[in-house]
């Protein structure tokens, strides 16, 4: 069996994906480096080589003391090794521009949390 070269992202924590490419884009096999920030989203779409990672935060509105909920989209490289599909929650990192509209990278790919099916019936909720 062949060793494949992984490099060190430079984050604790991340596991290397188990296949390997040879896309000079990727973060784990090409030359691109991480720096900057680092976000946890959802896939909404999976193109060819890139995917719309959508992600919510919470921003605080003073004058009525509450707080509103904002979308964020962002496209991401998707390198072969990782292969990210709609559904998929994933880990993306700030690298530099590598096109027009695409300035962040698929780290990793997380495993997705199934909780307990609620469903409510007329005397309340069971599960």
């Amino acid at each position: 069996m062949e060793k494949v070269y992984v490099k060190n992202i430079g984050i604790s924590g991340i596991e290397p994906p188990k296949d390997s490419c040879n896309d000079k884009k990727c973060v784990w096999h090409g030359k691109i480096r991480i720096h900057g920030r680092i976000f946890k989203g959802k896939v909404i779409e999976a193109k060819h080589k890139h995917v719309l990672v959508e992600f919510y935060r919470y921003v605080y509105i003073p004058k009525y003391e509450r707080y509103e909920v904002r979308r964020t989209r962002i496209k991401a490289h998707n390198p072969p090794c990782i292969n990210a599909k709609e559904g998929d929650t994933v880990l993306i990192g700030e690298t530099r521009p590598l096109s027009k509209t695409i300035h962040f990278v698929v780290i990793q790919k997380l495993p997705s949390v199934t909780g307990a099916i609620v469903e409510k019936d007329s005397e309340g909720l069971k599960q």
